[in-house]
């Protein structure tokens, strides 16, 4: 097969908010460019994009999938990517190497808060945009609501090209304002679509006119020739406008808005064409940023250049394992090629190159610079990783996901399950970018770090389906400390007669209390060697301990000085052993005379939020004991809000939160010091420190 040049690709990104259309506007496309024979159905779960289990059970995209199409002698990598805000760093990995991203709008939901992220994730990435308006079948669907919208949320350069004729069940067409022309469907003929062209219905004439005024006065402002031409009185044809309007997409300037139906296939054909009309090649794109040793530096879009491969993500496979799918940033590779992984300085040997379409693979003999690629059977490459040439081990620069929002812990139903959990949860973070493990030895707990209950779900059954391990969720225990409010002293006596050498010791200590955060001081103010210089160590070991292992409640004990200043020795019976028993029973008494009180950690939070929904955060922000230490205002309308949180109250806040702004907000939170609990908060035993 013959290498594909970069001026024969698209890589396109569909994103949008949940239940948009996503996934049966990207069967469609499918359906009508002859890439499968019949088009599937997401309720019936049949759909090439949403083949693992946790997604046909939901009806819901849980990660991204690619599904190419040739339309034309050029190649569509269609990425499906997931529109629900938990599985956003999988969306974006996917966006983060296309070069249209296609945002998808319902037209009877209209803009929603993952439309508002995906595009401001696809502007952050520099992204051309096209905006289609799908769902136009339904009832309640009202474009010209949507329309609306649109404009009031995306501002200049969103230009409408295509107006639909008929509303609801009586959707059947679409006219073309560019060149003043309607298409046809017959949608009792059903999917996939060819439409006819024919003249502009006459009830819609009118309107169709002025919008076209509209949108070529919009055009013709990027280009001066055409400019002159147009208040000359000149008629410009749609060769001239398409041309204009493809650079202002290219220069993500110009976002054009379409219609369709996925689910009757009205528009779906123009849609197809205009991906491949419209669309920047990737050899038209700004090159790719790596990072060579501590420099950023460009590599382009060259067939002729360095193999270099990033990989977006690793899908799971029944014959292979696992499949890892990355775009060719540069160069061209072929089967058996030898790349270098520069995060663990091993070499991978691409054993054979595949073509995936869903969970559908093929072989292929050459992939090319600006194609995506599926990698079977890599041995220690993961999602976000980069392979390269040996002598050139450079890094793709992609972006990093949002940290996890929700920690949550589990715990295995049996041995056996508890022997795989952490190998399972392992190979799971390889694939997913916004899931983390840790094991907190302090509470014996592992927490996982998700973006929401239903990633954690997904995690949950993925654990059971994939790798046979069975957990149950559990709270995260929050590790509370202990510390003491006023100066105290005490003697430890440790004496100990069993036959032969006894135990013997004794020393007393003064405590204080540290500044917070400054842990644990310890002092020798023996004189006259009382306790010889070789057992004070021991004395010390002896308080450490006695703090790790808790103080009233059971916590352990922080920011306290200790001072030993006297104590008695037997020069057969004392040992380390002794004076270390000495010194924790020292400690344990002073510590009840010394007012102790209980630390809960504190943590920083930044929310960003939408202007108009500051009310609200705040608002539930105070009933969580916070203390506010600022707004300042941030990109788009939105304004950040910063607060230290008790950590006890946000152990739903990811849930809470978008309930509260309908998704449209965002936090992070970070562990900032520990602060006094309130006494009638403060947990009466230790069971009770669970969030």
């Amino acid at each position: 097969m013959a290498p594909l040049s970069p001026s024969n690709i698209r890589n396109v990104a569909l994103a949008g908010h949940h239940g948009a259309g996503k996934t049966t506007l990207a069967e469609a496309l499918l359906a009508v460019s002859g890439a499968i024979p019949r088009q599937g159905s997401v309720e019936r779960g049949t759909t090439v994009c949403d083949f693992e289990p946790e997604e046909t059970s939901r009806q819901l995209s849980v990660g991204s999938a690619i599904a190419p199409f040739v339309l034309d002698g050029v190649k569509v990598n269609l990425m499906d990517t997931p529109g629900y805000a938990d599985f956003a760093a999988d969306a974006l990995a996917a966006m983060a190497l296309s070069d249209l991203a296609i945002v998808v709008v319902s037209a009877t939901d209209g803009v929603q808060a993952q439309t508002e992220e995906a595009w401001r994730t696809a502007a952050t990435l520099g992204l051309p945009r096209i905006v289609v308006v799908s769902k136009l079948d339904r009832e309640r669907a009202d474009f010209d609501r949507v329309l609306a919208e649109i404009i009031e949320a995306f501002g200049a350069g969103v230009a409408p090209i295509e107006l639909p004729i008929g509303a609801e069940a009586t959707f059947r067409g679409v006219i073309d304002l560019l060149d003043d022309r309607a298409t046809l469907y017959d949608v009792a003929a059903g999917p996939p679509l060819a439409g006819t062209e024919g003249p502009i219905p006459d009830d819609l004439a009118v309107t169709e006119h002025q919008v076209h005024e509209q949108l070529v006065e919009g055009i013709v402002v990027a280009d001066d020739d055409l400019m002159t031409r147009y208040l000359d009185g000149e008629s410009i044809d749609r060769a001239d406008l398409e041309t204009t309007l493809a650079a202002g997409v290219a220069s993500a300037t110009v976002y054009p808005v379409l219609c369709c139906s996925g689910a009757t296939g009205v528009g779906v054909d123009r849609l197809a064409r205009l991906i491949v009309e419209l669309g920047p090649a990737p050899d038209h794109r700004p090159p790719a940023v790596v990072l060579a040793g501590d420099t950023l530096t460009e590599v382009a879009c060259d067939p002729e250049g360095p193999p270099l491969v990033a990989i977006a993500r690793l899908q799971p496979d029944q014959h292979a394992g696992r499949i890892a799918v990355g775009r060719v940033l540069s160069g061209t590779i072929r089967p058996d090629t030898v790349l270098l992984n520069p995060r663990t300085r091993t070499d991978e040997r691409l054993h054979s190159l595949q073509l995936l379409r869903g969970r559908e693979s093929s072989p292929v003999d050459v992939v090319t610079a600006g194609d995506f690629v599926a990698l079977p059977r890599l041995t220690a490459t993961v999602a976000g990783d980069t392979l390269a040439p040996k002598n050139q081990p450079v890094l793709a620069v992609l972006p990093t996901p949002d940290p996890p929002a929700l920690s949550a812990a589990v715990r295995p139903t049996s041995r056996a399950d508890e022997d795989k959990l952490m190998s399972a949860l392992q190979r799971l973070c390889e694939e997913d970018r916004g899931l983390s493990v840790s094991r907190i030895d302090e509470t014996h707990q592992t927490v996982l770090g998700v973006q929401g209950e239903v990633h954690l779900a997904v995690v949950i059954e993925r654990l059971a389906r994939r790798f046979s391990v069975s957990v149950e969720r559990e709270d995260v225990q929050i590790p509370y400390r202990e510390t003491i409010t006023k100066a105290a002293q005490a003697e430890g006596r440790h004496k100990k007669q069993s036959g032969g050498h006894g135990q013997f010791g004794v020393c007393h200590l003064r405590i204080e209390p540290l500044p917070r955060g400054e842990g644990f001081a310890f002092h020798d103010e023996v004189v006259g060697g009382a306790i010889p210089r070789q057992y004070i160590p021991a004395v010390e070991k002896g308080v450490q301990e006695a703090m790790a292992q808790g103080g009233i409640l059971g916590y352990p004990v922080v920011d306290v000085a200790v001072t030993v200043d006297d104590g008695k020795f037997h020069p057969v019976d004392s040992s380390e052993m002794s004076f270390k028993m000495a010194g924790s029973l020292a400690f344990r008494q002073a510590l009840a005379e010394a007012a102790p009180v209980l630390l809960e950690p504190v943590s920083k939070l930044f929310v960003t939020v939408p202007s108009d929904l500051q009310g609200e955060v705040l608002g539930d922000l105070h009933s969580r004991r916070a203390r506010i230490q600022g707004t300042e205002a941030a990109a788009d309308g939105f304004q950040m809000v910063i607060a230290y949180v008790p950590t006890v109250e946000l152990a739903r806040y990811a849930v809470d939160l978008r309930a509260i702004t309908g998704g449209r907000a965002k936090f992070r939170a970070e562990h900032d010091h520990y602060d006094v609990v309130p006494d009638h908060l403060a947990p009466t035993e230790r069971s009770s420190r669970s969030a």
